[in-house]
Parts: structure tokens; sequence; C-alpha cells
């Protein structure tokens, strides 16, 4: 029963957890939900121009963006947040001061453009040939059809991806405390492991991985319901037992069925 009693006490300390709450909600839940919505916003506009970029007939467009896709997919999240942080960190000091939100925001879009693109432009192929086909026939412009018939079907398949990737994203958020963060930019990651180093118990950590669940479990199940719904519709109305007027109307009368 020791394993299980020091797995215990330095995982489940209630006092630790306790003490290290308010800080995870007044700060690391806003900043680690800052990061992650800036950079999903980001990343899934810059995933959109590769994803079409990546279907171009023209090479000059096609081969960038999957240079691109290959490179920031290979590179580990944490080198590629260390290479735009660091290396553009005097840019940033002459630009915004010493925050490094701003590149780190830019690092965690670079790395989920990679992702997203891909998920969108596999979305954006699946769609039925015929479709842009029709489209044009219609009239459309190849730039109209696309936009306005098959890259909203293309996303709509792709969609629980695309919210798998923006969970990934809002754990990859805990890796710009690489970058130096002062106590009031610390993320949820990174309150917990400076409660850990002071205190010597990991508790606040487990309470950080609480929030994560409590952040991306619901926008699992609520992405889930919402993807049955665009792929089944709305139930159909359950009939009633109200018997309509002309149907008591009788033979021979106005509204009634009579020969």
């Amino acid at each position: 029963m020791d394993p299980l009693r020091t797995l215990w006490e330095t995982f489940f300390d209630w006092d630790s957890m306790r003490e290290a709450l308010p800080e995870m909600i007044t700060v690391g839940l806003p900043n680690t939900l800052l990061l992650a919505v800036s950079a999903a916003l980001l990343g899934s506009v810059l995933g959109m121009l590769l994803a079409v970029a990546g279907i171009s007939r023209t090479r000059w467009l096609r081969w960038p963006a999957r240079i691109y896709t290959d490179v920031f997919r290979g590179l580990p999240a944490a080198a590629t947040i260390l290479l735009i942080g660091v290396g553009l960190a005097p840019l940033g000091m002459q630009v915004w001061g010493p925050n490094p939100y701003p590149l780190g925001i830019l690092a965690l879009s670079l790395i989920a453009a990679a992702y997203i693109g891909e998920i969108f432009r596999s979305g954006i192929q699946s769609v039925e040939a015929t479709q842009l086909e029709g489209a044009r026939a219609l009239g459309f412009s190849w730039a109209e059809a696309m936009r306005v018939v098959i890259i909203p079907q293309g996303v709509r398949r792709v969609l629980p991806a695309w919210v798998n990737q923006l969970i990934a994203l809002i754990k990859d958020s805990s890796l710009v405390y690489f970058l130096g963060l002062v106590a009031s930019q610390r993320e949820l990651f990174r309150i917990g492991q400076d409660y850990a180093a002071t205190t010597g118990n990991e508790s606040a950590l487990l309470l950080a991985g609480l929030f994560y669940l409590a952040l991306t479990v619901p926008l699992t199940h609520v992405v889930n319901a919402i993807d049955a719904r665009l792929r089944h519709g709305r139930p159909a109305a359950q009939p009633t037992d109200e018997i309509d007027d002309a149907d008591l109307a009788l033979p021979g009368t106005a509204g009634g069925n009579g020969r």
C-alpha cells in the first residue's frame, strides 16, 4: 500500500490544489484561452489558404504550400516555438516590448496551419467533382464555386478532425512557457509547475490537467452533436392526433369530399 499512499499524497493533496485554484482561475485560464483561441483563428485562416494553394493547378502555389506543410508538421512544436520566439525576439522587443505572447501565438498558429491546412484540403477534395461542374454550369466562376459550394461542404465534412486539432492546440499552448513568462503571463501548466516547485507536491499539476480536461471534453461532445445534426438534419416532426377541419366536413358541403 505504500506506493498507493505515496501516489495519493503526491498528486491528491487537496490543500495544495485549493491554494493554486484562485490563480489558476484568474491568471492561468484566461491566458490559456487567449493563446489557444488566437492561434486557432489565425491558424484556421492560414490553413484554409494552404488548403486552397495545395489543390491549385499552379505549381508555384502548390509546391510552397506542400513544403510548408511538410516542414511544420515534421518539426517538434517546442522547436518551432523556440525558433520563432527566440529568433524573432529582437524584432518583438522593438514592436511590442517584452511580451512573448505575440510570438508565441504566431508560432502556435504556424504549427496549427500546417495540420489544419491538410484537414481542410482532404475535406475539399472529398467533395464530388460534379458539385463543381454543376456550379460552373450555373454560371459561377471557379473562385465563386469554391467559396460558395465546395469549401462549405468540405469544411462540414472534416469538422470533427478540425476540432481535434484545436484540442491539440489548447494543450500545445503550455509550451509557450519556454519563452519565459512573468507572473501575470503564466498559463495553466506554468502555474502548476511553479506551485509544484514551491511546495514539492505535484497536486497543482494535476489540477492544471483537470482544467485542460474541462476545456477539451465538452468541446468534443458539442462538436460531435453539431456534426450529427449536420449529417442527419433535424428530427422529423411527430404526427399529431388532431383531425383536420376539412375531414369533419359533411359530404356535399364546402370543404367536404362530396361525390
